[in-house]
């Protein structure tokens, strides 16, 4: 029906819903319909009505709040607002109209009455208090708000509080389990390197190919689950505040010289490029030498993973009087921006996890998510901050990332100051 009335129906109950509905369509009105206050708030800001039913009791927020929260729309600022509820008492009238509402209409529904009724109220009627009651109303509405908005606050302080408890537990048994793992993965990797290197057992091995394969697989196996282990172990006990930094003088070309030939075979095997000219860098700041290069260590194995072969890695560093900035650049898929913070958190990936694999240079092949929250662990526990600058996430255009760290110039004098 061209022309026809917009009307809104935020109702809970199923068969009143279907009920008011039909009629109004019947009718000749265009209805909308929500199960619950904030549902029909959302239509309400994103739709052009002429007019707004709701029932009093809803199962999220009361269709007082619903009216209180709609009046401060500008556009509906004067729609009319009526309600239909099976409350009779005057008292809960009153404070209902104090809370913005333009008329009642009372439950059981008569369905032959209802267009007229909402004719009434669509064609300028309202209800009204005298100013005496409306003021009086009004106080009672200011206290049922807040009352309700206490009870929520109190609500949210308890999950709140819950959320920390098991937050805590999590990290515990985090940190418990990979504890755990270690005395049993430190025994495999003695017996696995008893097989490759013993006197007794190497000609054995030599003889037959397919035992020596195995024997060190295994070999590498134990130790990328000793290295995922010890990340655990790492960004567990940052997190929770356990663990004592080793602060020294620390050479930033040295470690990164370090950093770089441990991943050297991983550049020749994907055929990736590095660009690292060690002049005019920045030589020395005080820190955990040890946890930084593990922290610059996992970017430069997170830019090797999400850079394909034959891409690029440009590696830089300036200093100034307060801090030093590292960027590690890449011409890899890039990073969604929805993701840019996200990335960080413990145990977070992206990639699908059907291309997880342990190892730590495999393109887009994803791992716990531990990494990068190592990394934004370890530079924040030295003070700096870390941050990934992309245009996008790209597999084909490959927007490329660039991982920016900066950390604090602590001078020796102040270090043995504090």
């Amino acid at each position: 029906m061209t022309g026809a009335k917009t009307i809104l129906y935020i109702e809970d109950d199923p068969a009143s819903r279907t009920l008011v509905e039909r009629t109004l369509r019947f009718a000749g009105y265009e209805v909308h319909v929500a199960a619950c206050g904030l549902e029909g708030v959302d239509i309400a800001r994103a739709t052009e009505l002429d007019m707004i039913l709701t029932d009093i009791n809803l199962p999220d927020i009361s269709g007082r709040e619903v009216t209180t929260m709609l009046r401060g729309e500008p556009h509906l600022r004067h729609v009319p607002i009526v309600a239909l509820t099976a409350q009779t008492l005057d008292e809960q009238r009153e404070v209902t109209m104090a809370a913005g509402i333009t008329g009642y209409l009372t439950k059981p529904i008569d369905v032959e009455a209802l267009p007229g009724q909402i004719e009434h109220y669509l064609n300028g009627a309202q209800d009204l208090l005298d100013a005496e009651r409306l003021a009086d109303a009004q106080k009672r509405y200011t206290h049922e708000v807040v009352t309700r908005l206490e009870a929520r606050i109190r609500e949210l302080e308890r999950t709140n509080d819950k959320l920390r408890r098991l937050d805590k537990m999590k990290d515990s048994f985090i940190q418990l389990t990979a504890h755990e793992l270690r005395t049993p993965l430190t025994l495999v990797y003695g017996y696995s390197r008893l097989l490759e290197d013993s006197p007794t057992l190497k000609p054995v091995l030599r003889q037959d190919e397919t035992a020596q394969s195995l024997a060190h697989g295994l070999v590498e196996a134990v130790e990328r689950m000793q290295v995922i282990v010890n990340e655990i172990v790492t960004v567990s006990r940052i997190m929770t505040h356990q663990i004592d930094m080793s602060i020294g003088p620390v050479n930033l070309v040295t470690m990164m010289q370090k950093v770089l030939k441990q991943y050297e075979a991983a550049f020749q095997k994907r055929h990736q490029h590095v660009t690292f000219d060690p002049t005019g860098w920045p030589r020395k700041l005080l820190g955990d030498g040890e946890l930084l290069t593990l922290a610059i260590g996992n970017l430069i194995s997170n830019a090797i993973k999400y850079t394909p072969d034959d891409g690029h890695i440009t590696i830089t560093a300036t200093g100034g009087e307060d801090d030093i900035c590292i960027r590690i650049k890449d011409t890899g898929i890039g990073v969604a921006r929805d993701e840019q913070t996200r990335i960080f958190d413990r145990f977070h990936t992206a990639e699908d996890t059907l291309l997880h694999s342990t190892s730590k240079t495999a393109y887009r092949g994803g791992g716990l998510g531990l990494g990068l929250a190592v990394c934004k662990a370890v530079i924040e526990a030295h003070g700096g901050s870390i941050r990934v600058e992309s245009p996008g996430f790209d597999p084909e255009r490959l927007p490329g990332s660039e991982f920016i760290v900066v950390l604090p110039v602590i001078s020796e004098s102040s270090e043995h100051a504090g």
